[in-house]
């Protein structure tokens, strides 16, 4: 299953916090629409997971995994760079 690090977890709730973001919401990664084989990952936020993602919670930071995703995910760990207002998540393994 995906780990999620304290630095993703602050960064989610950071991002899920807006006003205008209803609660319960989190990030949702997912393969590509469409694509033929898992490739790149989207990472967006959601209000609500789609019916086949599995849902994470950190420390009440809520990530959404696609299911297609959830197969390239399941022995890695996301973490996140938070600089200033900007945050950059990535994929590394897990220790």
């Amino acid at each position: 299953m995906l780990a999620i690090t304290e630095n993703a977890a602050e960064a989610i709730r950071g991002i899920v916090a807006a006003p205008d973001i209803p609660d319960g919401a989190g990030i949702r990664i997912a393969t590509q629409p469409g694509a033929e084989q898992p490739g790149p990952l989207e990472v967006t936020v959601a209000e609500v997971p789609a019916d086949s993602d599995q849902v994470l919670d950190e420390a009440g930071a809520r990530v959404f995994v696609e299911e297609r995703a959830a197969a390239i995910l399941d022995d890695k760990m996301l973490d996140a760079q938070i600089d200033g207002s900007r945050v950059g998540f990535y994929i590394g393994e897990q220790p």
